[in-house]
This record gives structure tokens, C-alpha cells and sequence, in this order.
């Protein structure tokens, strides 16, 4: 699978008109970090000329430059995960994560599809550069209660395909954080365990150190009204910190509402630096070894696919 793009960005709702121009590339860092979740396969943005979206190669190539050294691309259905596995089959700065969405299982499971997607989920688990199942967990925002049983029944059949295959554990949790903590309580969380886009305040910090699961910080940290994940990240040992775009969504300020991309790292990073006050290098570096820590070294297996 080789196309550019597998969907495109949805509306925002509201009616309201988007400034759809990739923002300029920001100061390259001095020392490199990785996004460990990003969403390449989605369409968004266009070019000052006018051109068409960014694909995967351009995304890269301009991350790279500013000091992105890789990226984990990260699937929410069957057909995103396969594509994000054949991303990283053939692009070495790339590693995969494969998962249902959580919003996607209700959908599945009244479709009788559930347990068929499920198990191709474990299939793309099983190759090398899939390092992560995720996105997965529970959302609470945009499904009601007549679907949280599927939610959650999901949910745990992806907690058993990560710790069957030793590999990471990506979180969504959206309006969840108690019964999201329930779950991986109850069934047992893998061995690294990540809170994608870390949504919660101090308190549900202090749990995830207790527990030595990971917070992967996205552009919301560095939102005007988001105090509340400034508060968590002082709380957040910096071990257990790593940084994301969730691109194309949540882009960081103050190129907030436009596209976002990977190589729009530096700008996250240097807000959550400036928050903890410390040196944005030093940051970087910590980062950087906890996120090799949760999915590996990126050239740990080659890419087996030519260009």
C-alpha cells in the first residue's frame, strides 16, 4: 500500500473557516527528539503556492531538518494500521503503532466486525517495526453509554496483543481517565504503557508515576487555557516524559487551528522546557532516551521494503 494519504481531516464544526497553510519551520533543535505519535496518513494543509497536503516522505524530510529524528506513525482502524506498518516496512525514520480506535469498536461490534478487525490487529503486531498497539482505551466524549461495553471489551483484547507481543501500549483517553485506570488495573497494564496527548491534571500524574506509565505531551501543553497540564508536568518525573504532535491535530502556539506536522516538535518542546525551567537541549536528550526506552532503537530492525 503506497498511497499518499489513506483519509482526510474531517470539518471542525462550527462553521468555521480554517487557515489550512502548513506555519514556517520553527528553529532547528540543537540536540533531536522523535514524535511517538503522529498521523501522517491523514490529508490536511496546503502550501503557500497553493499545493496539496504533505505526504509521508515531505513530512519526514521536513522534520528531519529541524531536529525530528523519527516518528511513530500511529493507525485507528484496520485499514490506517496496515498502512502505518507498510509505512514503516520501507521508511527507516518511521515506526508503526496499530490499534482500533476506541470510537471505532462500538461501530464494529453492531456491524458484527469486531472480533475479524481485532484479530487483524494482532496479525500486523507480530512485524518488526510495529512497535506500539495503539491508539487504544476509552472515550467517554464521543461515545455514549450503550457503547462502552464494546469501548472496553476492545480495549482489553489490545492490552492482551501487547503484552502477547512484548510491545508498547498506547492510550487514548478522552472524559475516561477513572474507568481508563480501572482496566489497566484490573487486566494489568504491558510493561510500558503510554498516556497519549496526556489529557489530565496533577492527580492523574501523580498515578501514572506511581505506576511508571509514560505522559506523551502534545501541543495542548502549550495552550493559553491548558494550566492544568502545565500543573501535571511539573508533576511528571522526567523519566517518564515524552512528547508528541498528534498531528494534523492539535497544533501547538502559536500556530494554533492550523495544520500540524512533526516537524512542529520544536515548538512543544521548547514551551514544556521553558514551563520546567530548564534547558531545552537537556529536555531534548531526556526525551529522546525514553522514548528509545518505550519503542526501541529505530534501526534496531531494517526497513525490508524498497522504495
Amino acid at each position: 500500500m503506497t498511497d499518499a494519504h489513506v483519509r482526510a481531516r474531517g470539518g471542525d464544526g462550527g462553521g468555521q473557516k480554517r487557515d489550512l497553510t502548513y506555519p514556517p519551520l520553527p528553529q532547528a533543535l540543537t540536540v533531536p527528539v522523535y514524535d511517538n505519535h503522529t498521523h501522517m496518513e491523514i490529508a490536511d494543509g496546503v502550501g503557500d503556492g497553493g499545493d496539496g497536503p504533505l505526504d509521508y516522505r515531505e513530512h519526514l524530510d521536513r522534520a528531519s531538518s529541524v531536529g525530528v529524528r523519527g516518528v511513530v506513525q500511529v493507525g485507528t482502524d484496520l485499514a490506517t494500521s496496515q498502512w502505518s506498518a507498510s509505512i514503516a516496512a520501507r521508511e527507516p525514520r518511521v515506526l508503526a503503532a496499530v490499534a482500533l480506535h476506541p470510537n471505532e469498536a462500538p461501530v464494529l461490534d453492531e456491524q458484527g466486525l469486531l472480533d475479524e478487525h481485532l484479530a487483524g490487529i494482532a496479525e500486523l503486531a507480530a512485524l518488526p517495526r510495529v512497535r506500539a498497539i495503539g491508539e487504544t482505551g476509552l472515550d467517554f466524549f464521543r461515545t455514549g453509554d450503550d457503547g462502552r461495553a464494546a469501548q472496553i471489551r476492545s480495549f482489553e483484547e489490545h492490552i492482551r496483543i501487547a503484552k502477547d507481543h512484548d510491545l508498547a501500549l498506547t492510550i487514548h483517553d478522552r472524559d475516561a481517565h477513572d474507568a481508563v485506570v480501572e482496566v489497566l488495573e484490573r487486566v494489568g497494564a504491558p510493561e510500558r504503557t503510554v498516556f497519549h496527548c496526556f489529557s489530565g491534571g496533577p492527580e492523574l500524574a501523580r498515578l501514572c508515576a506511581e505506576r511508571g506509565w509514560y505522559m506523551s505531551f502534545a501541543g495542548t501543553v502549550t495552550f493559553k487555557n491548558a494550566q492544568n497540564l502545565r500543573d501535571a508536568l511539573h508533576v511528571a518525573p522526567r523519566h517518564l516524559i515524552m512528547i508528541e504532535t498528534d498531528a494534523p491535530f492539535l497544533t501547538p502556539t502559536p500556530f494554533r487551528g492550523r495544520p500540524n506536522a512533526p516537524y512542529l516538535i520544536p515548538h512543544t518542546l521548547r514551551s514544556m522546557a521553558e514551563t520546567l525551567g530548564t534547558d531545552a537541549s537537556m529536555l531534548a536528550a531526556q526525551i529522546t532516551s525514553n522514548t528509545e526506552l518505550v519503542y526501541g532503537a529505530w534501526d534496531a530492525e531494517p526497513v525490508t521494503v524498497v522504495q
